[in-house]
């Protein structure tokens, strides 16, 4: 009985997730999939680092909610194809605080709400919206950065073509201690070349 209502729970639980960001994709085409792009890649990162499955299942939950908070965002900033003004940006880095507001009331069993705020700090301490540097920031947070960023380089956006798979490991190498976590960009380049890694395979 408490296994069923629990299965019963965790499947109210994803659908309500998966919901939630279906509502950032309808409102950014350009993006559409990209956070469960995202939480596939950084579960897959986790998984090589060996991390415990409870670690594992709030890096997937909090890669697909990651970009909540563009929901707060303007839909004719998230799309323009050109350049966006300072104040633009600052709107859109915006996003990281807003998905902390949405999410924080939520009784998940993890941090989801802490590392969806995280997701844009960089190892450097030069990220937003704290600064916060080194082990300041939760490692699933820094695991989200990365595949985030992976994801990115990949894949087309309207301001710039997909760069490849290449691309993404050569700027892991280049920014790794810097914009990234040595170690989660060590384990990234290691399956990504090793082990290969399709966004359309693991959908």
């Amino acid at each position: 009985e408490t296994t069923e209502s629990y299965k019963q729970l965790r499947d109210t639980l994803d659908r309500t997730v998966e919901a939630l960001a279906t509502s950032v994709d309808n409102r950014d085409p350009y993006t559409a999939g990209h956070q469960n792009n995202v939480a596939n890649l950084a579960v897959a990162i986790a998984n090589e680092m060996g991390l415990a499955d409870e670690q594992v299942e709030n890096i997937r939950l909090a890669g697909i909610l990651h970009d909540i908070g563009k929901i707060r965002i303007p839909v004719e900033i998230l799309t323009r194809p050109g350049k966006l003004l300072k104040a633009e940006i600052d709107l859109v880095k915006e996003h990281s605080n807003a998905g902390y507001e949405i999410l924080k009331s939520i009784p998940f069993n993890g941090p989801i709400a802490e590392i969806v705020l995280q997701h844009h700090e960089k190892f450097d301490g030069t990220g937003y919206p704290e600064g916060l540097s080194g082990n300041e920031t939760l490692l699933e947070a820094k695991i989200i950065s990365v595949a985030d960023a992976v994801e990115s380089i990949t894949n087309f956006r309207p301001y710039r073509p997909a760069k490849g798979m290449n691309k993404a490991i050569e700027e892991l190498k280049k920014f790794s201690g810097t914009q990234f976590d040595p170690e989660v960009a060590a384990a990234t380049v290691k399956l990504l070349t090793k082990k290969g890694f399709d966004f359309e395979r693991s959908r």
